[in-house]
């Protein structure tokens, strides 16, 4: 229902937004925006009091990570993850999963959730993998607006070298241009669902909607393609993101062919040194963390990797966010 706040299927806490957003070619186009609003505490005043965040999810993807969310709220602030148009809640009968021909159309999604959330209050934006690209992108194209910005194994450069990239880039542009719904080949063997299920906290249990996040990706199109490695290319040149950016990384890549026990510790989807060095292009004030031992989703690691990953996120926090009252 669109206009109304009703309980999330995460229950608890959460509640969730519908926000409409038109129609395409495919029909109805909404986003949806879930929410946790912090405890009333009549105590001292909270590192995170006045603080909206704004979480987007990766490729393939949606939200569900209720820890992530508390580790805002019990600091003060208020919890908004969206679930961009054709993905998990938001995702419709008909409608092609995941698919965007170009990354600023999401600005439509990001502009309904900001005007659901209200004015008023610091932004802090928050995105994983591909939703770390969109993000990165929007910030650098709206200055001002936000905070800060974290950044949990953001998809900000391709698994290739960039001589590699520049050699497909354009034979990619041109089945875009034409056949955008094309399929592009990929090899996906399960091995990071695998990863994440053999890392289960059980002091942090998540239980994914694999209809929403399956076990393995999504179907490529080349117009989606076209769109991401043009985001790349934005990124290689520069962006000039004024706000400090925590961009959060495992310590390895793993891509190996066979299962291995390697891939529970280390991020089986990206080249993490790759995106280590275009982390450095995102702006003037960019910290680095490397958890050792992490997966992909840094928050889905075993437990030490994910324990790790939440100090360093809770210190940051704690120091930077608050430092910018």
């Amino acid at each position: 229902m669109a206009g109304e706040w009703v309980p999330d299927v995460l229950g608890d806490e959460f509640e969730q937004l519908t926000l409409p957003l038109g129609t395409d070619d495919e029909g109805e186009v909404v986003a949806t925006l879930v929410r946790a609003l912090p405890r009333r505490r009549r105590i001292r005043r909270r590192a995170l009091e006045g603080v909206d965040v704004l979480y987007i999810h990766g490729w393939s993807d949606y939200f569900f990570q209720k820890r992530l969310a508390r580790t805002f709220t019990s600091r003060g602030a208020r919890f908004y993850a969206l679930d961009l148009r054709k993905y998990g809640r938001s995702l419709r009968e008909g409608q092609t999963p995941g698919y965007i021909a170009d990354l600023a159309t999401y600005d439509e999604d990001i502009a309904a959730a900001l005007s659901a959330m209200g004015p008023g209050r610091r932004l802090v934006l928050m995105g994983h993998s591909t939703g770390g690209l969109t993000l990165s992108l929007w910030a650098h194209r709206n200055p001002g607006v936000a905070s800060a910005v974290i950044l949990n194994s953001p998809w900000l450069e391709f698994q290739l070298p960039r001589t590699s990239r520049d050699a497909i880039m354009p034979l990619v542009e041109m089945r875009a241009r034409r056949k955008p719904m094309t399929q592009i080949p990929q090899v996906d063997f399960g091995f990071y669902a695998r990863a994440q299920a053999e890392t289960i906290d059980p002091l942090d249990p998540v239980e994914p909607n694999l209809k929403w996040r399956p076990e393995q990706s999504m179907p490529v199109h080349a117009g989606w393609l076209g769109a991401i490695l043009r985001g790349h290319d934005l990124v290689e040149d520069g962006l000039a993101i004024e706000t400090p950016v925590l961009v959060m990384l495992s310590a390895r890549s793993a891509m190996p062919l066979r299962w291995n026990n390697e891939l529970t510790r280390a991020d089986s989807v990206l080249a993490v040194d790759d995106i280590a060095r275009a982390s450095l292009k995102l702006g003037s004030l960019v910290t680095i963390a490397r958890i050792d031992g992490a997966l992909h989703d840094i928050f889905l690691s075993h437990h030490d990797a994910r324990e790790q990953a939440y100090r360093v996120l809770g210190d940051w926090l704690d120091g930077t966010v608050r430092a910018l009252r």
